[in-house]
Parts: structure tokens; sequence; C-alpha cells
């Protein structure tokens, strides 16, 4: 990926910076002095929502990287943006504070009124999201070897809706100082638990988590009913990326069959867990 070139540096008010390539993500995000830099993957509509939401949203217990517009005011220049640079690292394993500092953004968020963007987006985690909130159907997705047994185990939930962040588990930053940092929002909206199963699954799947991750979200009710439907969003937008290709590949592997075995037991449970 190239990096952003001198006419946005110097838009973003970092002229003549050597920016240098971050690791994590999608691999194209630059730091360049006190910013960091990535090519604009939402449209203008979410971008300006999300720079007037950071702009009144108070940080209590978390950082956030804040969007910072361009010297003309612009929130995109030649298709990039920029957000602060926060200083911090992610750390594997520290699951049970990616949910906690979680749980407290989601509660400065919860007076935000739903975005009318959501409705408009397309991208494979959006189609992803809906199919596993059965908003669209399941044959958007061809077959694949777990998601049937997924989508049976679907069941109601009652709790209401909300803006989270659907993609915090590389996305919440450590620091031996300061408080964790929030970076790269993806919003949706859904109960605050999702968001918290999504961060679980992919403890299960990628990151050698195994049952004792469910200390972590102990007060959550009904948790296997969100961890059914976090499964069937990384699952499904896993396909969709890949472009379609040999469905069979995904979805499979002993992780992948140790986590769907837990969410289904806890989503049937008479108990609901």
């Amino acid at each position: 990926m190239s990096s952003p070139p001198p006419h946005v540096l110097a838009a973003f008010g970092v002229p003549g910076q050597m920016p240098v390539p971050l690791t994590g993500g999608m691999g194209t995000s630059w730091r360049a002095g006190d910013l960091v830099l990535k090519p604009a993957d939402v449209d203008q509509e979410e971008l300006t929502w999300q720079a007037q939401l950071y702009s009144r949203l108070p940080s209590r217990g978390f950082r956030l990287a804040r969007i910072r517009p361009a010297d003309d005011g612009s929130l995109c220049v030649g298709g990039w943006s920029a957000t602060e640079f926060v200083p911090g690292r992610h750390d594997p394993g520290r699951w049970p504070e990616i949910i906690a500092v979680g749980d407290r953004f989601h509660a400065e968020l919860r007076a935000v009124p739903r975005p009318g963007f959501l409705d408009r987006r397309s991208s494979p985690w959006a189609v992803s999201e809906r199919v596993a909130w059965g908003e669209a159907p399941a044959g958007t997705i061809p077959e694949m070897k777990y998601l049937p047994r997924l989508t049976a185990a679907v069941r109601p939930v009652l709790a209401a809706s909300q803006v989270i962040h659907g993609d915090l588990t590389g996305n919440v930053l450590f620091h031996e100082q300061l408080p964790p940092a929030i970076i790269d929002l993806a919003v949706y909206w859904r109960p605050a638990a999702f968001a918290s199963a999504v961060v679980v699954a992919d403890a299960l799947v990628w990151e050698g988590a195994d049952h004792r991750i469910l200390r972590a979200v102990s007060h959550v009710d009904d948790f296997g009913q969100y961890l059914v439907r976090a499964l069937i969003f990384r699952v499904a937008a896993d396909w969709l990326l890949s472009g379609g290709a040999s469905p069979q590949k995904h979805g499979t592997g002993a992780r992948w069959a140790s986590a769907v075995d837990l969410a289904c037991r806890l989503a049937t449970s008479p108990g609901r867990d």
C-alpha cells in the first residue's frame, strides 16, 4: 500500500513528515507526526457523523482516536482521512479488559440516536451483520459447515439496541500510564452485549481462548444468543471478504468447532446460560 502523498500530508498539517507504516488492521494506516492517516473506508456521511460524535463525547476511563480535519475543514483529502495518534499497543489475551472498556464506551453512547447511514451500507461487514441478526437471509452466504447449526440456535433477544463499536478486539490499545484507547470505530446498531460477544468469538477462534473467557461476560443475560450471532457475523464476513471462493474453507477447523459447540450449548440450554 502506497503511503499518503505529499499534498495529503500538507493538507492535514504535517508537511514534510516521513510516513511510517503501522501494523494491525487492514495494513493501510500510516503515522505522520501526531496523526494516523489511512484511505477513507467509510463514506462522507459516516465520516462526518463520527467526527461530530467524537467532538462531544466524553472520555471516562478510555481515550479516543478523534478524527482530525484538514486545514480547510475537509475530513477526506485525496481519498485519505486522519485521526489523532494515540500511544499504545494491542495486547493479545487482554479480552476481559477489552470487554470492560467497551462497556464504559457503550455507556457513553446509550443516548446517541440511530444514524441513518446504517441502512445504506453494503460492505461485507454490514451484510454479514444483517445476516447474523436475521435482517438478510442466511442464503446470502453459501451453506458452510457450521452456519446451519448456528442459525438454528438463534432466538429473539429483548435487550435494546444502541450505537456500538462492533470490532473492538484489535482496536483497543493499552498503555502503561494511560487509559485504554479505542480506535477505528465500526458502527452498528445492536445491543451492547453483541460487541462483547464479537470479542469473545474472536478470542475463541483466533486468539487461543477457552471457555474461561465466559467469566468476563458473566453479567450478560442470554450471552449464548449474542455469541451465536457473533460467530455468524464473523464466518459470513470471512466468506464475503474472500470473494466467495471455496466456502468449505471458511468456518472450519478445531477452534471453530469448539466455539460453535460452546455457543450453541449456551444458546439452547434451558436456562439460556
